[in-house]
């Protein structure tokens, strides 16, 4: 990831089944200046049941008598989509990445050669698929939203033993509340996760309304940041009124390369573009009136002033008490 914080534009669902909103999104995440732009790939019937209920957020964003399954099925892509939307983004320059739901949808990830895969917060519990998608010695990531540590201790011995190295894998904290409440964040417990399992990069997930968040998780040290866009947050959909749009999502990217740069090494020195303002902004001893060759330099006629281009303050000790040289004129540097 080259040192810079991976910013991944998380497209989700937000097309809304088409297949031209998903193409639009893609450009969208290009002009924001994003590293990649996520999808969600998943067989409907194969990870919901026709009797799961609909998260709270769902509900007062869906229609009120659909089921999880129903609302979910209509926004699945067919194969066909995925490769279109894969080909465009290598068109645009862009890293193309979907989040698998299900067996089937990690085989036809792979398939498609992704080197990357993204393991949502729901699947953290799931063996099966953490065995399935651990095998595939990818690089991942694993978002951790509703799990405490032991959960991600686990998730991550079954990834590790299924053949995935923990170095090539990054934990994001995460929060599924959609939008979260800031509240709720809890950004330390990302460098809980950090120090708790040195051998992972850590980042962050984010569903709160805004860019402040996530702009502080890389503050904080996140090396990956994921967030929600949409084309427009009035769309019809679970997942709109969370998401960013497009300008607010050019804002966020702008905002965390800015702060990637003000990090910096942690050397503390004078910065190339400040030194031209040492000797302006620093004092020197000067004279507070005229004083004659042979007189005792004093508190009464010598004192610290601008410009820093003469003797130090710091050796006001050593100066006081000798016996000046030639005569000054006031505010001469001595």
């Amino acid at each position: 990831m080259n040192n810079k914080v991976f910013i991944i534009a998380e497209a989700g669902v937000n097309h809304n089944g088409s297949r031209e909103m998903a193409v639009k999104l893609i450009d969208a995440a290009v002009s924001a200046g994003a590293d990649v732009v996520k999808f969600q790939t998943f067989k409907t019937e194969k990870c919901i049941s026709v009797n799961a209920p609909k998260a709270g957020y769902q509900q007062k964003t869906t229609i009120a008598d659909e089921s999880q399954l129903e609302m979910v099925k209509k926004l699945e892509l067919d194969e066909e989509t995925h490769i279109i939307l894969k080909q465009h983004c290598q068109e645009k320059g862009i890293k193309f990445l979907s989040t698998p739901f299900d067996l089937e949808s990690i085989d036809l990830l792979n398939r498609m050669g992704l080197e990357l895969f993204k393991i949502p917060s729901g699947e953290i519990t799931n063996l099966p698929y953490l065995r399935k998608i651990g095998a595939l010695k990818k690089r991942l990531i694993l978002s951790t939203g509703m799990a405490d540590l032991g959960e991600i201790e686990d998730a991550l011995d079954v990834l590790t033993e299924s053949g995935t190295t923990l170095d090539n894998i990054t934990v994001l904290h995460c929060n599924t509340e959609y939008p979260t409440p800031f509240e709720d964040v809890n950004l330390k417990a990302m460098l809980t996760i950090k120090h708790a399992f040195p051998g992972v990069a850590v980042g962050y997930s984010d569903h709160t309304i805004g860019i402040e968040v996530p702009i502080a998780a890389v503050a904080m040290g996140a090396t990956v940041i994921e967030k929600h866009f949409t084309l427009d947050r009035s769309l019809p959909g679970p997942d709109h009124k969370a998401s960013l749009e497009p300008g607010e999502l050019q804002d966020m990217v702008r905002a965390i390369r800015n702060i990637e740069k003000a990090i910096g090494n942690g050397i503390k020195r004078p910065s190339p573009s400040e030194l031209k303002n040492k000797h302006i902004a620093r004092k020197s001893l000067v004279a507070i009136q005229s004083i004659k060759k042979g007189e005792r330099f004093s508190a009464d006629n010598i004192t610290a002033k601008r410009p820093g281009t003469g003797i130090t303050p710091m050796r006001w000790d050593e100066v006081i008490g000798q016996i000046a040289q030639k005569d000054y004129k006031k505010d001469e540097l001595i």
